[in-house]
């Protein structure tokens, strides 16, 4: 872990919503530069830095900016044999971030993401969006046609249930992109030169029993309420598949989400996506997953976890269980993720103690790199 200390004469916002209870978690294997455009929003937060790949090259940080970057050998040296539930050449790397973190929020964002504008012109502050989304309720059990009825100029519509309307805590804020489409490798190649320009300003409560691919480039939770479930999986080096990380933590989280009673929201903010990843390359790491999510999907949309199962962790373990037992039989690979489920929850409460009162070890994070 890098440490150092800067100043800077960069003026930023006289407001920063939730400054000492939100990290700014960025995987990356590239100087972040990319940090100069979003200087007058992320400032004033702690970021977490995973670098991935050769943990021996330096990855520079702009000036001015309070952070902790953590490679992989203080991975390997802060979670010891539990490191391997930790992606390598992965931008799944990610959710040590989430694991190391002491704060009640996330944001994580792709050092390829800007930041955009709206049709007027003006520049979209996207931490300040996904800040609005967490701290305002959502709505899954039942439909408002208004999308979220929080918003100004906005409230619930004619017929729906005045029992339902204060809604529940929302876990997870989903925000999309400009530009550089989302889109699986196939869909690349027929579509190489597409370019999403259509600005929608909404934001929704995704439905309870409905779920949706979620992308992690430019994503935000409440670690306090979700965090355990937040695992991007075993992929990249090593592993049969990838770029499936997010979307099988969304799938898992979504489950966890829906049989506790939480809410996702998706829509608002978006970012500026700059850089098309390869679609050769992509097709190689998905080609398997495109066969597999056939079987994926209907899994979790007929999981059902047991009204003992009250806490994430709890509900986590027992859906990696369900794995093992029933995609288990698709690949032998769903039976690593299923103990990789279980070693990454035992991770997260060495980190964690205090959040499992049953857990009583604990590992010191400490030697990671600083700078501010």
């Amino acid at each position: 872990m890098v440490s150092g200390s800067y100043l800077t004469s960069t003026p930023t916002p006289s407001t920063s919503l939730l400054k000492d209870e939100l990290d700014i978690v960025i995987p990356t294997i590239r100087n972040l530069d990319f940090l100069e455009m979003w200087r007058p929003f992320f400032q004033s937060y702690h970021l977490i830095i995973v670098q991935d790949g050769d943990p021996s090259k330096t990855i520079r940080v702009p000036d001015g900016f309070d952070y902790e970057l953590y490679n992989r050998n203080d991975i390997n040296r802060i979670l010891g044999p539990k490191a391997a539930c930790i992606s390598f050449k992965d931008s799944a790397c990610r959710c040590f971030g989430y694991m190391i973190s002491k704060k009640k929020y996330i944001f994580t964002i792709d050092d390829d993401c800007f930041v955009a504008k709206d049709p007027s012109g003006k520049e979209i502050n996207a931490l300040e969006q996904h800040i609005k989304n967490l701290l305002s309720p959502s709505t899954p059990f039942f439909f408002n046609t208004l999308y979220d009825p929080y918003r100004e100029g906005a409230d619930f519509v004619r017929g729906y249930p005045f029992s339902l309307r204060e809604g529940v805590q929302t876990a997870v804020s989903h925000g999309l992109w400009l530009n550089i489409p989302d889109y699986d490798a196939p869909t690349q190649l027929v579509k190489p030169l597409e370019r999403n320009k259509r600005y929608v300003d909404a934001v929704l409560t995704v439905p309870r029993g409905t779920l949706f691919p979620m992308c992690g480039m430019n994503l935000a939770f409440n670690r306090e309420l979700i965090g355990p479930a937040m695992y991007f999986g075993l992929m990249g080096d090593g592993q049969p598949i990838g770029r499936y990380d997010d979307m099988w933590a969304g799938w898992c989280m979504k489950v966890i989400c829906d049989h506790l009673g939480l809410g996702v929201k998706t829509g608002l903010p978006y970012i500026w996506h700059s850089k098309a990843s390869n679609p050769f390359v992509n097709l190689k790491k998905e080609y398997r997953g495109i066969y597999w999510q056939e079987e994926l999907i209907p899994f979790f949309q007929t999981a059902v976890l047991p009204k003992e199962c009250t806490t994430v962790r709890t509900c986590y373990l027992e859906l990696s269980k369900l794995v093992k037992a029933k995609l288990g039989k698709v690949d032998d690979y769903f039976n690593k993720l299923a103990d990789a489920m279980v070693t990454w929850i035992g991770a997260w409460d060495e980190l964690n103690p205090s959040e499992n009162p049953g857990s009583t070890a604990a590992v010191k994070p400490n030697g990671a790199a600083k700078g501010k």
